[in-house]
């Protein structure tokens, strides 16, 4: 099993679509065995489903996210943790304890955002890292 975690600075990144690199996990028998960060090149939402397909992502966690980016991460079979907040090890430890909090109804969208909005400076959808 392989876990992306949207990732900057040892942190969850908020914004699934902007994200210039998610940490990958290697997970056999329920625990972590490996680690990797990964660069995605400058790939966007429309991209990403793919890249992370492409290196066997089954299970992503992340912050906000748009409606089209489920989809294609749907599309794709990749299981979605969206509106996590905190620490991308954490998160993925609580993810094997079955002690992940996320909201399944995540949405980030950015026709609803004002001209000086950034989804990278908060928690977008109905979460927050506060």
């Amino acid at each position: 099993m392989t876990i992306a975690v949207t990732y900057e600075n040892e942190m969850i990144y908020q914004h699934f679509g902007h994200t210039a690199q998610f940490k990958l996990y290697q997970v056999e028998n329920g625990a972590v065995v490996s680690s990797q960060v990964v660069d995605t090149l400058g790939s966007g939402h429309g991209a990403l489903a793919g890249f992370l397909a492409a290196h066997q992502v089954d299970t992503l966690i992340c912050g906000g996210i748009g409606g089209g980016a489920q989809m294609a991460l749907a599309q794709a079979g990749i299981k979605l943790y969206g509106g996590v907040c905190g620490e991308a090890d954490a998160a993925v430890e609580a993810l094997l304890a079955g002690d992940l909090e996320y909201n399944p109804n995540v949405r980030c969208n950015h026709h609803d955002h004002g001209e000086d909005h950034t989804c990278g400076s908060h928690g977008c959808g109905s979460h927050s890292c506060h």
